[in-house]
């Protein structure tokens, strides 16, 4: 996990997010997660494919549809995400940064959090906003 000693500039936040997204989208979950202070990651990318993908992953998981494991397994939907405008709270601890799918915005935007620990300043999230 990136830890600062001091709290960080915007700009290194935002690449934190950045590395973090792209590593997200090369299927490098694991690794993206050890970047930041992480919630729940398969909240994470059942939010994003509902919202990018357009299905209903939750529904399908309720069924125990192979629909619903195969988006688990092939990460490749992915690689079409990109990160669009990041928009900072007032206090300045903490940034909403909006997806595209295909070029699209979509639905969900993912939030994260600055924050000190006994350690120093560290990255978490991502929360799911709708």
């Amino acid at each position: 996990m990136k830890i600062w000693t001091e709290r960080p500039a915007k700009t290194e936040v935002e690449a934190v997010v950045r590395r973090y997204f792209s590593l997200l989208r090369a299927g490098r979950i694991p690794e993206a997660a050890q970047l930041i202070d992480h919630y729940s990651v398969p909240h994470v990318l059942t939010s994003l494919w509902t919202g990018s993908v357009g299905t209903s992953a939750e529904g399908d998981e309720a069924n125990g549809s192979a629909a619903a494991a195969a988006w688990e397994r092939d990460l490749s939907w992915l690689g079409e995400l990109d990160l669009a405008d990041f928009h900072w709270g007032h206090t300045g601890s903490h940034v909403n940064v909006e997806i595209t799918y295909r070029a699209q915005m979509i639905e969900v935007a993912l939030g994260f959090w600055v924050k000190p620990t006994a350690a120093g300043w560290v990255l978490t999230g991502p929360a799911t906003y709708w």
